[in-house]
């Protein structure tokens, strides 16, 4: 029976590994997407919608781990000679699951500075814009009051 649970363990975290996997791809999708002079925000949009399904799925692969691991942990620590094969397997997982966290970590701070970076820039382009329409209306209300002919007072006596 414990060896059953193992199996289902061993699964849990394959199945981690490879939305990790997915996750970093789309870490590498969006970083060309933030290097691109002009972003293509529904693009954009997409690939955090679609990491955000993975997140999710990450989620509920850990509660599940947990859940069974607190299960089985005592009788596993009692048995462990038995399954040591198998525990050194679940631990090599767990390392390639540190790994890549920490290299989707790393990955996320860069995309989060570009982000900031092309946020920066976008602000700055808006600033100049309202500036112009600003001046552009400025120009349009001086020119229309120009042509605004004031009243005279003409004298009428002969």
């Amino acid at each position: 029976m414990l060896g059953t649970y193992l199996n289902i363990l061993k699964e849990s975290l394959e199945k981690k590994i490879e939305a990790l996997k997915s996750i970093e791809e789309i870490g590498n999708a969006q970083s060309e997407l933030l290097k691109k002079e002009s972003l293509d925000m529904e693009a954009f949009d997409r690939t955090v919608d679609e990491k955000d399904t993975y997140i999710n799925e990450l989620n509920k692969l850990d509660e599940g781990f947990e859940t069974l691991y607190d299960k089985i942990k005592e009788e596993l620590l009692e048995q462990k000679a038995q399954y040591a094969g198998q525990i050194k397997h679940l631990q090599e997982l767990i390392g390639e699951i540190t790994d890549k966290s920490v290299a989707i970590q790393a990955q996320e701070s860069r995309n989060k500075a570009l982000v900031e970076k092309h946020f920066t820039r976008e602000r700055q382009e808006l600033g100049k814009s309202r500036i112009s329409s600003k001046a552009a209306y400025g120009y349009y209300k001086n020119m229309n009051k120009s042509t605004v002919v004031d009243s005279h007072f003409m004298d009428q006596k002969k």
